[in-house]
């Protein structure tokens, strides 16, 4: 008889948690034997290479070189960014407060990983849950399922050799379908999300404390003192990149004055061609079949989306980015909202003041909380934009959907999970890290008393105001 998927996942929580009472006697250098384990498990050249082949031919999104890059590069940086961190026992003293920092894990961790990076997103839940002395299960996209399973074959056999039980690491099997999920959330000690908005939801309305991700719909304001050249080159790679299955690939650039035309020229030069009025009809025809996003045309080449849209002129064929000049914003103008594809849109703005305005109102539309990219900005210019814009992340001079989610230079943790904040309905607004996969017990001692008086907490406020 077959088993319920209730009593699947109860199961599957209870190999969890009893590897997780053998894990707890590892400490600082057995976990961090088991984080290289599970980083060595998807770098290694020949699984990366599977795992990128088989996420392309499973699930019809992106493309193997790219998939293979972001594997490599996100888990590199990721193993950076941890080594020689302390996560486990004391990780803080601060004797002038009195105060110990302890780290503990958070437990059973539940992830929800989605379709368009089946192996890049998992490796790096992973790898932070292991840095966090927990156990994870995950659970993939019916298309990325295959790729996932791939994935953790390949780190079970990796932390067999440094003795860590293989149940710290665990896959949701496809056939629990939507109540399988839903379990698992409730008996979970922490959900992550990454993907649908259904899913970031259903994790949030699961009464588990929970982590989900916003929408991206990425807004890059181009200035008339940027390198045009290289702004091109960059938005380029990182619209293109894996067919722009990054929620943090641009979907619209703003362009400021006279920024116009050596940008349309640069990005041409990029192999960028822009949709004659005609055209931007057919394609939008075609892209949003039936109202919303086309799924069929999410993750595809510019020539494959230019050929099921009839776009038929000669530049098509070899086209890198297709270009769309837009000027209204919102539901009846599809164009102004994440495309997932290597579709561009453009606008033109006379000021900096007008291009904040409308990055406003696309972000009112779709994408708050998520970013903003900016070429040729003045320091200034780049501050007004992280105080006045409903942003998590202000990127500057950079390959965006690289920069967003760290890179090896810039500040940023390796994430494939971005908090937006409030604005995009989400309980946190940095890059999803190790730390999140912990809880921290502090002890607090006594010190010696210091007693603020009235008037030094006060005083400035009488003197300006009254008593």
């Amino acid at each position: 008889m077959r088993e319920a998927p209730q009593e699947l996942v109860a199961t599957l929580v209870t190999r969890a948690r009893a590897a997780l009472e053998r894990f707890e006697r590892f400490g600082q250098d057995g976990i961090d034997a088991a984080v290289a384990a599970a980083g060595w498990a998807i770098l290694e050249p020949g699984r990366n290479r599977r795992l990128a082949e088989l996420a392309v031919q499973a699930t019809g999104l992106g493309n193997v070189e790219d998939k293979f890059r972001k594997n490599q590069r996100k888990t590199l940086g990721l193993l950076r960014d941890l080594k020689g961190v302390r996560s486990v026992g004391v990780i803080a003293e601060d004797a002038a407060r009195g105060l110990t920092e302890i780290a503990r894990p958070v437990g059973v961790v539940a992830a929800v990983t989605p379709a368009t990076n089946p192996a890049a997103t998992p490796a790096n839940n992973i790898i932070n849950a292991v840095k966090g002395g927990n156990a994870i299960v995950l659970a993939p996209s019916p298309r990325g399922a295959s790729t996932c399973a791939l994935l953790v074959d390949f780190v079970h056999a990796e932390l067999a050799k440094v003795g860590a039980p293989a149940d710290l690491v665990q896959l949701l099997p496809e056939e629990t379908g939507r109540d399988g999920l839903a379990e698992l959330m409730r008996r979970a000690d922490l959900v992550v999300a990454t993907g649908s908005r259904s899913n970031v939801r259903a994790a949030y309305a699961s009464g588990t404390p929970a982590l989900g991700v916003g929408v991206g719909n990425v807004a890059a304001i181009v200035l008339p003192t940027a390198d045009m050249a290289a702004t091109a080159r960059r938005i380029a790679i990182s619209k293109t990149f894996d067919n722009a299955t990054s929620c943090s690939s641009e979907n619209s650039l703003v362009v400021v004055g006279d920024a116009w035309a050596p940008l349309l020229a640069a990005l041409t030069a990029e192999q960028g061609v822009l949709a004659t009025t005609a055209e931007k009809l057919r394609l939008q025809a075609t892209l949003f079949a039936g109202g919303g996003l086309n799924p069929k045309l999410v993750a595809r080449s510019a020539p494959e989306i230019a050929t099921q849209a009839g776009l038929e002129r000669r530049p098509y064929a070899a086209a890198r980015l297709i270009l769309v000049e837009e000027d209204g914003v919102g539901a009846a103008h599809p164009f102004s909202g994440e495309k997932l594809s290597p579709v561009l849109t453009l606008y033109r703005v006379p000021d900096f003041d007008a291009a904040l305005a409308l990055v406003r109102r696309l972000y009112a539309h779709q994408g708050a909380g998520h970013s903003v990219g900016v070429h040729g900005a003045t320091e200034a210019q780049a501050l007004r934009l992280g105080l006045e814009l409903p942003v998590c992340r202000v990127i500057v001079d950079q390959v965006h959907c690289f920069a967003v989610g760290g890179s090896f230079d810039n500040g940023l943790p390796f994430s494939l999970s971005m908090g937006c904040g409030t604005w995009g309905g989400n309980s946190f607004s940095d890059n999803l890290n190790y730390r999140h996969f912990l809880n921290i017990t502090r002890i607090a001692r006594p010190i010696p008393e210091i007693v603020p008086s009235e008037e030094e907490l006060l005083g400035d406020y009488w003197r300006r105001y009254g008593r």
